[in-house]
């Protein structure tokens, strides 16, 4: 993007992704690269029109690093969106907060993500943080733990249709992308730049 001077929002909704052979197997897309490509080297592909892959959002490190080691966590990934995408953080989360578990426990055993997340956003105090932080995490619930596509969790068709607390209405993960990069657009580049100046000089931004 910098090299290039591509838009900063191709960093969202690019329509290339930078495979390997072993990464092009993990996100099922090893028909992209053809047989003279070696295992190791990164080459930049274009991906079809209809990919689940493209920008940050479906990238398996961020999908990785905002889940917990044995399930996806909407409220990390949520999280991650307000805070490193939007610059937008949601306050603290109150103390005492019972663990998703809890909710887990009081629940039938083939209830959804979203269901559990419902549940467990019952307290008022709780309710208007996750407002903003679940439609973005739950949005994601359609790659697993370690970043893998997948079209339901035990057996249980995932949901991932949202809105933004401004009112945008996204049905799955590219959507959402497009919405951040075309009327979020300012919050975006106003965030980058921030994390951008931050890491250059060292220090928070007021």
């Amino acid at each position: 993007v910098l090299r290039e001077g591509l838009p900063a929002t191709d960093l969202l909704v690019a329509p290339y992704t930078f495979l390997n052979r072993p990464l092009a197997v993990f996100y099922g897309l090893e028909s992209l690269i053809d047989g003279e490509t070696d295992g190791t080297t990164m080459r930049r592909v274009v991906l079809p029109t209809d990919s689940r892959r493209g920008g940050l959002l479906t990238h398996g490190s961020v999908l990785a690093i905002t889940s917990n080691p044995t399930r996806t966590s909407p409220v990390k990934r949520g999280l991650f969106v307000l805070e490193n995408l939007l610059g937008t953080p949601a306050p603290p989360a109150p103390p005492d907060v019972p663990a998703l578990e809890q909710a887990a426990a009081a629940a039938r055993k083939d209830a959804t993500m979203r269901e559990l997340m419902a549940m467990h956003r019952e307290a008022p105090l709780c309710a208007s943080c996750h407002a903003r932080m679940d439609p973005l995490g739950l949005a994601l619930e359609a790659y697993d733990a370690l970043g893998r596509y997948r079209d339901s969790d035990g057996g249980q068709p995932i949901e991932t249709a949202g809105r933004l607390i401004t009112g945008e209405a996204f049905a799955d993960v590219p959507e959402l992308a497009a919405r951040i990069a075309g009327g979020r657009r300012a919050d975006f580049h106003r965030c980058l730049a921030e994390k951008m100046l931050t890491f250059a000089i060292g220090r928070g931004m007021e």
